[in-house]
């Protein structure tokens, strides 16, 4: 998994409550396994028509929002189905940070699994920044996962809490394998006095 330090990208503005995972990634597109590839298909129905046009309006259709890399969105963010396409489809598009007043708990989860870093703020920050990622490609922010904090385009400083294990772990590139991987010593020590203790196994 990608490690997570500071981040500094493009902040999109999607002013949405319950943002669904249907939403951010289409039933359609759950038949493949594979992590790559999904981010064409995110917000799907919101970024194209149905010739499969683009839709002008949608703000990661815009030139400025192309290739952002945080997002600004409403509360209840990724309800619905628990489908770990969710975050896969976000984080191959380019999202590394979602910023929020909440999120629905599995989707929660599942992005500190694959190396985004949801971010909960009271609703007057999200406002603030809301307001900065409106300005197009001025809407640079940067997230620094260490100082907990979000620095804005005008100097601004917002302070964010995190559990310090999930801290632990994106700073380190550490999902669940990761962490297992991390204790491969002791592992394999305990296999091997298993192994004496019990030779007929």
């Amino acid at each position: 998994m990608d490690k997570f330090t500071t981040l500094t990208g493009v902040a999109a503005p999607l002013p949405m409550r319950n943002v669904d995972t249907d939403m951010i990634i289409p039933k359609q597109f759950l038949k493949t396994i594979k992590r790559t590839g999904l981010g064409k298909s995110l917000f799907y129905e919101m970024r194209f028509d149905e010739e499969g046009n683009e839709v002008p309006d949608f703000v990661l259709n815009k030139p400025a929002y192309r290739k952002a890399q945080i997002l600004v969105t409403g509360e209840n963010f990724g309800c619905g189905s628990s489908r770990e396409h969710a975050p896969w489809a976000l984080m191959d598009f380019g999202i590394r940070c979602i910023i929020a007043p909440d999120f629905a708990d599995i989707f929660y989860n599942n992005c500190f699994q694959n190396g985004i870093l949801p971010i909960k703020l009271p609703q007057a920050e999200i406002d603030k920044l809301m307001d900065d990622a409106s300005r197009g490609s001025n809407a640079t922010l940067t997230v620094d996962l260490e100082a907990q904090e979000i620095r804005g385009p005008d100097g601004g400083v917002i302070k964010f809490d995190i559990d310090p294990f999930r801290k632990h772990c994106l700073l380190n590139g550490l999902d669940n394998i990761g962490l297992t991987l991390e204790k491969t010593a002791h592992i394999e020590a305990h296999e091997q006095k298993a192994s004496m203790a019990r030779p007929w196994h």
